[in-house]
């Protein structure tokens, strides 16, 4: 039986611990490089289609529908090459380890992340972010849908989730309530989209960067979530 935390913290890994869309940045110039803008151009628009129905970055995903609408391309096939061995540490946002190391004093810190069963889990361990957090590390396709899981393999009487996602965030408070401390991180595209921002509750605590939960004290930390529906009363 797994024992009962008083706090378990959960982290996104995409934009919130780690710049992802310098990343994606990076992967354009590779492919337009390698393989032309014009391919490169082809697999993007597969890539921002499906990060748009799944609300994640599946770059294998794109990858295999890339393959099936242009099966004769055998150009795109780098990407595997460059994702597998691309040097995800120096992608990490400034503090995202000192940030982890402190919270792991209070409760077990959690990899809770959404994306593809290859190049995700790769990222996190190329990364440090795996060894960070001791591999607690948890990959789904659509993570607010999987809550029941999380809780079985880390029961907790209180967590705080750290996402750059307002929606995850909305989601996951609606389903846990008072249980939970969302903070949003302003990290990344979707923290700055207009529409997002406008569509969705804000969190309990909002925060310009990842480095900035070093600066709150835990007992802040938690009660941000009573603080926040007092707020709203």
């Amino acid at each position: 039986m797994t024992s009962r935390h008083e706090v378990v913290f959960l982290f996104d890994v995409d934009n919130t611990l780690l710049d992802n869309d310098r990343v994606i940045e990076d992967l354009r110039r590779y492919l337009t490089s390698e393989v032309g803008a014009g391919s490169a151009d082809r697999y993007f628009a597969i890539f921002e289609q499906l990060r748009e129905e799944l609300g994640h970055a599946d770059y294998l995903g794109a990858l295999q529908r890339y393959r099936v609408a242009y099966p004769r391309d055998h150009g795109l096939l780098c990407v595997s090459a460059f994702l597998v061995d691309y040097p995800f540490a120096t992608r990490l946002f400034p503090n995202s380890l000192d940030v982890l190391e402190r919270l792991a004093a209070f409760g077990p810190t959690v990899l809770l992340t959404d994306g593809d069963v290859v190049f995700q889990p790769r990222k996190v361990e190329r990364s440090g972010l795996g060894a960070a957090v001791e591999h607690r590390i948890l990959v789904y396709i659509h993570k607010e849908r999987e809550l029941d899981d999380v809780t079985q393999r880390f029961p907790a009487e209180h967590y705080v989730l750290v996402d750059d996602k307002l929606r995850i965030l909305a989601a996951v408070k609606q389903a846990w309530g008072p249980r939970v401390t969302t903070v949003f991180v302003r990290q990344g595209h979707y923290a700055h989209d207009p529409d997002t921002l406008a569509s969705y509750p804000p969190a309990d605590l909002s925060i310009d960067r990842i480095g900035d939960l070093l600066d709150y004290d835990i007992p802040t930390l938690l009660g941000a979530a009573t603080a926040a529906s007092d707020r709203r009363d």
